[in-house]
């Protein structure tokens, strides 16, 4: 008896088909090819495919919404770990002012939550493409093995890029540096203009715009991050040395109580007191420890506080005419050496 779908039920549906539970069943059921192989083809492989590219969705959308929860959480308010024991020992105002900034932070995590989310994109979806590709009953395992092959050659030939961008991407993770921090990599030394995956800009005090590759940066010292220490050394001649000192004292206890720079120590001025003697006499060390944003402004002013204590103490005047007579002071002949 001829089957009422398929004008020739001699012929058996493709192997596709036959491998599938659904085909199967479908020509089981009709006995007809016809049927069996026109609803694989028709039916069953592009509701596969759209399956599978539901699920990439899915999959894409789930791990962004995961990374977006965790860069939401990063810019509302944890300190980075290696920034950790540093707020620990400041004052909480100072921490809130200076230390970390909200902005900063914000645009740190969406940045790394961008470079996460192509990552994640870029994996899911060459995934589903490749799963799709085998719907179509193309073999993708040479695919992969030529994949495999061109991703070792293009290792070899851009290693120098991928370190780059390898070295940038932990350089975001680890917040070393941002835009507005005053760094030191060696030879440049300046303030951070942009930062990249690949490269970093830094204008050093001259103007000079440096172009450094993340990848060859191998230290960097931040100027920028936490606290930093004022140290101002004040040469005193032959004077006096516990009347300077004293004299010194009481211009950087002046200072820490002057309430438009109050805010700006982290701990009181001092006068730690003889650094070094030389030829042109003594030089007493004042150190004091301040917001790593102003210290250059707080160095300032405390030179020029300690430059008008001085002289209004007589002891300039004093250094001054040491200095004078010192200098019409003849200086000795060296002795005739016997023949």
């Amino acid at each position: 008896m001829l089957s009422l779908f398929d004008p020739n039920p001699s012929e058996t549906p493709s192997v596709g088909c036959m491998a599938d539970k659904i085909c199967k069943g479908v020509y089981e059921l009709s006995d007809s090819q016809w049927l069996a192989d026109g609803g694989y083809y028709l039916l069953i492989k592009p509701l596969r495919i759209i399956v599978i590219i539901i699920v990439a969705m899915i999959a894409r959308a789930l791990l962004n919404h995961t990374i977006n929860k965790i860069v939401g959480r990063t810019a509302q308010g944890k300190v980075p770990t290696m920034l950790r024991p540093i707020r620990e020992k400041i004052p909480a105002s100072v921490v809130n002012a200076t230390s970390v900034f909200p902005e900063r932070r914000r645009q740190r995590a969406e940045a790394i939550g961008s470079v996460l989310k192509s990552m994640v994109t870029v994996g899911v979806f060459s995934v589903a493409f490749l799963i799709v590709l085998s719907e179509f009953d193309i073999n993708v395992g040479p695919l992969i093995a030529s994949l495999g092959i061109a991703g070792v050659a293009l290792g070899f030939g851009a290693q120098s890029l991928v370190k780059d961008l390898i070295a940038g991407l932990f350089m975001l993770l680890e917040d070393q540096y941002g835009v507005g921090d005053v760094i030191d990599t060696g030879e440049a030394v300046g303030v951070v203009e942009s930062v990249g995956l690949r490269t970093v800009t830094i204008r050093d005090g001259r103007g000079v715009i440096w172009y450094v590759r993340n990848g060859e940066i191998i230290r960097i010292g931040n100027k920028s991050q936490g606290w930093a220490t004022v140290m101002i050394d004040v040469p005193i001649g032959f004077v006096g040395v516990e009347e300077a000192t004293s004299v010194l004292r009481q211009a950087v206890d002046a200072f820490a109580h002057d309430p438009e720079w109050a805010a700006d120590f982290v701990e009181p001025p001092q006068v730690l007191g003889v650094e070094n003697i030389s030829v042109d006499g003594a030089v007493i060390r004042t150190v004091c420890k301040t917001s790593a944003d102003r210290q250059w402004d707080l160095q300032r002013e405390m030179r020029r506080r300690l430059t008008e204590a001085l002289e209004a103490s007589g002891i300039a005047a004093q250094m001054q005419a040491a200095r004078a007579l010192r200098a019409s002071v003849p200086a000795e002949e060296p002795a005739a050496q016997n023949p």
